[in-house]
């Protein structure tokens, strides 16, 4: 992988945060947690240079999962993102933002596989909305 190497997973659920952090450090990927749109920011912020792909819930306290991706792409436009939510008809809520949007329950070799082509495929290829 390149310098980007990290994910940075956002879930405000901690059992669903600590399942996927635990299947992708299990398939061999640097992960970084955060469980607030805010901190997930300031993460970001801190680690510009290692993070390579995003996986946010879309129901979070606060702010959006698509609030928070609004204001990532204002920030970081090139970052690709992978959305999961068990309400389908949140996808509207992404349109023209280029993410990769998946209703959960997500198989967990769905989801090693999403990331892994996240490093190295443009949003479009990987069916973003």
């Amino acid at each position: 992988m390149n310098s980007f190497s990290q994910v940075l997973l956002i879930d405000d659920n901690p059992v669903q945060l600590k399942i996927r952090e635990a299947v992708l450090r299990n398939a061999g990927f640097h992960v970084c947690v955060a469980t607030t749109a805010d901190s997930a920011m300031a993460m970001l912020h801190t680690l510009k240079d290692r993070i390579g792909v995003v996986v946010t819930d879309h129901v979070m306290p606060v702010v959006s999962g698509s609030d928070f991706v609004r204001r990532l792409r204002g920030e970081q436009n090139w970052v690709p993102v992978i959305v999961l939510s068990g309400m389908a008809e949140a996808f509207t809520e992404y349109e023209g933002l280029e993410v990769v949007f998946r209703a959960k329950p997500l198989p967990p070799l769905e989801l090693i596989e999403l990331v892994h082509r996240s490093f190295s495929e443009p949003a479009d290829h990987l069916g973003a909305a």
